[in-house]
């Protein structure tokens, strides 16, 4: 999704490391090189370090990553929800005050609404890549008063 992956601007964390190829063409091969290996769950950073965060965390639920698409964007398996939920706090938790949370999310397993759910920030805009793709790009603003941006169902707002 980078214009420019080396982008100093940019820093790229994944848990995983690897390279494999995945066709038979020269053009096939696929390496996933993270400038730092960490999990989205658990992010190695103090709270409030950075303006933008993008969470583009894998969207296909499966025990393993079997095909080409899973081994390049990984899989959701086991307590996904949970896991998902912890890296939306971490998403948050490592955001400045009025930074922006950027997510991604292709809808092949998982309708959007319910991850949304899994936050109790409220997004605030978003937009599906085209008429047929299932993917969506949804913004976030962490907001300076904890209270401000969270869903009126949460209870920290009343």
């Amino acid at each position: 999704m980078w214009f420019d992956r080396n982008d100093p601007r940019c820093l790229f964390v994944d848990k995983r490391c690897e390279s494999f190829h995945v066709g038979p063409g020269p053009r096939d091969f696929f390496n996933v090189a993270p400038d730092m290996l960490c999990d989205f769950s658990a992010l190695p950073f103090p709270s409030e370090s950075f303006s933008l965060v993008v969470f583009d965390p894998p969207h296909v639920i499966r025990n393993e990553a079997r095909g080409w698409i899973t081994r390049k964007y990984g899989v959701l398996n086991g307590e996904w929800r949970e896991v998902l939920r912890k890296g939306f706090a971490e998403c948050f938790r490592v955001l400045k005050p009025d930074g922006v949370l950027v997510f991604k999310w292709s809808e092949s397993n998982v309708k959007v609404g319910e991850i949304l759910e899994m936050t109790p920030m409220k997004p605030l805009f978003g937009h599906r890549t085209t008429e047929h793709s299932q993917t969506h790009w949804i913004a976030f603003l962490k907001l300076n008063d904890p209270a401000q941006g969270r869903r009126a169902s949460d209870p920290q707002t009343t």
